[in-house]
């Protein structure tokens, strides 16, 4: 089948990515500012040139056939590799200017990320910093369809994934946290059993840190705490920990760098976060995307040199 024949329009890539993510051909039309008449005509005029049926319509909308799904996953490179050429023209064309956008995850780093962005902006006051936040199975679509163009936070195993490469920029332990007053810090000899009368905040389900936490407490043959909330908000974390009584998980640069929160004496060994960044292996970075990299390895080496105490 010869697709370079002419036939195949811009427009039908777009069509099918647009029907695909809105479920139906009429909010595919409404995305697109079109009149739904149009877009079924170019539908079945892509089918004719494809040969086959793309999208089974029902009462509940449009859903990808085999084929569709198929031709959808190229539709989707071949967009993502065209955006990536007007961004990469523009940053060749005038390196003050660009757009870098970063997935972070939902326990993505609070402390790096901020600190990366400050010295980007300082150094490039043109370029535009889009943050995106969401959990990692959420991110690596994105990622992969060129809406991202890197994701920042803790690690996950991409064994599956071999259109991806990771760099690693520091690992740090994970703690328990709570407020400076919270009763448990009177017990002597704290254990995590004495831990579990208490309300706890605990990352979600899907995450490698709820995890990762799950073992720590079947390792000590104790049950999770029943009286939890799952929070995937860092912000809301925070505030839960420091106007309650209860207890969360955290990482030790975000632990020890808030004046409302406080470390529990309980250790949580094995647990580390390795804090990295997730890029499509076969894509090129953008000139801004770049930059940002740059900057975030800066800042993870600053955030984890030892510290000199020594007096002047």
């Amino acid at each position: 089948m010869d697709l370079l024949n002419g036939r195949l329009k811009l427009r039908h890539l777009v069509l099918v990515v647009a029907i695909e993510a809105h479920g139906s051909v009429l909010r595919a039309a409404e995305h697109l500012r079109l009149a739904q008449p149009a877009v079924t005509r170019s539908l079945r005029e892509l089918e004719g040139i494809l040969g086959v049926e793309l999208f089974v319509r029902g009462p509940r909308g449009a859903t990808p056939t085999l084929f569709g799904a198929a031709f959808i996953e190229h539709a989707r490179s071949v967009l993502a590799e065209l955006r990536r050429a007007g961004d990469r023209i523009s940053g060749l064309a005038d390196g003050e200017v660009g757009t870098v956008t970063v997935g972070t995850l939902v326990a993505g780093s609070n402390v790096l990320l901020p600190r990366a962005i400050a010295a980007l902006k300082a150094a490039r006051p043109g370029i535009t910093v889009v943050v995106q936040e969401a959990t990692f199975d959420a991110q690596v679509p994105r990622l992969l369809d060129g809406e991202v163009d890197l994701v920042l936070g803790r690690l996950n195993p991409i064994d599956d994934q071999p259109a991806l490469r990771q760099i690693t920029l520091y690992r740090e332990p994970v703690l328990l946290v709570a407020r400076p007053g919270h009763p448990a810090r009177s017990r002597p000899g704290l254990t995590l059993a004495d831990l579990l009368d208490h309300p706890w905040v605990v990352p979600l389900r899907q995450t490698a840190l709820r995890q990762e936490l799950e073992q720590v407490f079947h390792g000590a043959g104790l049950p999770l705490p029943t009286n939890l909330v799952e929070c995937s908000s860092a912000l809301a974390v925070r505030t839960l920990v420091r106007d309650t009584d209860m207890i969360a998980v955290l990482p030790e640069l975000v632990a020890r760098t808030d004046g409302e929160i406080a470390p529990l004496p309980v250790a949580l060994e094995p647990v580390r976060r390795t804090v990295g960044v997730t890029l499509p292996d076969r894509r090129p970075l953008t000139p801004s995307a770049r930059l940002m990299l740059d900057h975030l390895r800066e800042q993870a080496a600053e955030l984890t040199a030892p510290q000199d105490d020594t007096p002047a």
